[in-house]
C-alpha cells in the first residue's frame, strides 16, 4: 500500500511538472530556470523523505530533528542579524516554535503509516496550492506578508488534499471522515506554518531565511508546513484517542 502511494505521489509530482512546464513558457529564461531547478530540488527532498519514512522511520525521525535544530537556529540567525532587534516578536517566535516543533517529534515517533499518509497530504497540498496558484490565482492571501499565496491557490491545494486523503484513507485504516478532517487539518496547520514564517521574515525585511537549499532558501522556508502539519496531526490522533 506505501509502495502504492508512494508511485502516486510520484504521478502528482508529473503533473505538477506538466504544470510548471505551461507557467515556465511565460517567463524569462533566468525565472523559468530557476523554477526548474527549484523543482529538481523539491523532487529529491520529497524523495529523501519518502524513503526515510518507507525503509526505516528512525531515519526520518533523525531529520525531523535536524529540521528543528535548524529552525531554531535560522529563526536566531535573522534576530541576530537584526542587531537583536524585535525581542518580544523573537521571543514568542521561539515560544510558539518549541510549541510546533514538540508537536513535530511526536509526529516523527508515530507509525510509518499515519507518517507517510500525513506527508503525501502535505505534498499534494504544498505542490497543488503551487500549480492552481500560478495557473488561475487572482485574489492575495495576505499581500503584505506573503503576495505570492492566493485564496485559488489554497482551495484548489486544499481540495486535491482532502481528494487525496479520501482516496489513501485505506493506508491508514481510518474512516472517511475521520480521514478527511486529517487531511483538511493538515493542509490548514501547513498554511498557518508558511503564514507565520513568512511574518517572522517580513518583519526582518528578509525574503528567506538562509540560502542553505538551492531557489528554496533555508529549512523554515521549505519545512515550515511540515513541522506545523505533523504538530496537527500529533494533536489530532491525541484528541481521538482521548474521546
Amino acid at each position: 500500500m506505501i509502495l502504492t502511494i508512494y508511485i502516486i505521489i510520484i504521478g502528482y509530482f508529473l503533473v505538477g511538472v506538466i504544470g510548471f512546464y505551461f507557467i515556465n513558457r511565460k517567463r524569462e529564461t533566468s525565472e523559468s530556470r530557476k523554477s526548474w531547478i527549484k523543482t529538481l530540488v523539491y523532487f529529491i527532498i520529497i524523495n529523501i523523505l519518502c524513503l526515510s519514512i518507507i525503509f526505516n522511520p528512525v531515519v526520518f525521525r533523525c531529520l525531523a530533528v535536524i529540521i528543528i535544530i535548524m529552525g531554531f537556529y535560522e529563526l536566531f540567525k535573522l534576530f541576530r542579524e537584526s542587531g537583536y532587534k524585535r525581542k518580544s516578536l523573537f521571543l514568542i517566535s521561539i515560544l510558539v516554535f518549541a510549541v510546533f516543533s514538540s508537536g513535530f517529534y511526536v509526529f516523527s515517533r508515530m507509525g510509518k503509516e499515519l507518517i507517510f499518509f500525513s506527508f503525501a497530504i502535505l505534498s499534494i497540498f504544498d505542490s497543488f496550492s503551487t500549480i492552481t496558484g500560478q495557473l488561475w490565482g487572482r485574489r492575495k492571501v495576505f499581500p503584505k506578508i506573503s503576495p505570492n499565496k492566493t485564496v485559488e491557490g489554497f482551495i484548489g491545494g486544499t481540495f486535491v488534499a482532502i481528494l487525496s486523503g479520501f482516496i489513501i484513507k485505506g493506508l491508514i485504516d481510518v474512516p472517511a471522515i475521520k480521514a478527511i478532517i486529517l487531511a483538511a487539518g493538515i493542509a490548514l496547520f501547513a498554511f498557518i506554518g508558511d503564514f507565520m514564517a513568512s511574518f517572522y521574515k517580513r518583519k526582518h525585511d528578509v525574503k528567506d531565511f538562509s540560502n542553505l537549499i538551492p531557489e528554496h532558501g533555508g529549512f523554515l522556508d521549505r519545512f515550515d508546513s511540515l513541522i506545523a502539519g505533523g504538530a496537527w496531526v500529533a494533536l489530532f490522533d491525541q484528541l481521538t484517542h482521548s474521546m
